[in-house]
């Protein structure tokens, strides 16, 4: 991975969309929900103020609008702050 986040920023790939309802319904593309959760893959330093607890491997939680959406190598990642990711999953 060349994309190293500074200072209190993460790198999360974001888990695929569901594709199908539980009853078995294809859901299209258009009407189909961003994902809420991810994999923190790098992390920043942190900052002098706010030490940084994620590390890359963490599946994360995330808010619905929250980071930015960059591509590289042709898959899409989402940077943010860590302030911005709402809990660590088990």
């Amino acid at each position: 991975m060349n994309i190293k986040p500074l200072a209190d920023r993460v790198l999360i790939l974001p888990a695929p969309a569901e594709e199908k309802t539980i009853g078995g319904i294809i859901i299209p593309d258009t009407a189909k929900e961003k994902p809420l959760q991810g994999e923190v893959v790098a992390v920043g330093n942190g900052t002098k103020d706010e030490d940084m607890v994620l590390k890359a491997g963490d599946q994360v939680l995330y808010g619905k609008y929250s980071g930015t959406e960059i591509e590289h190598d042709g898959v899409k990642y989402l940077i943010m702050r860590q302030s911005d990711v709402l809990a660590v999953l088990n």
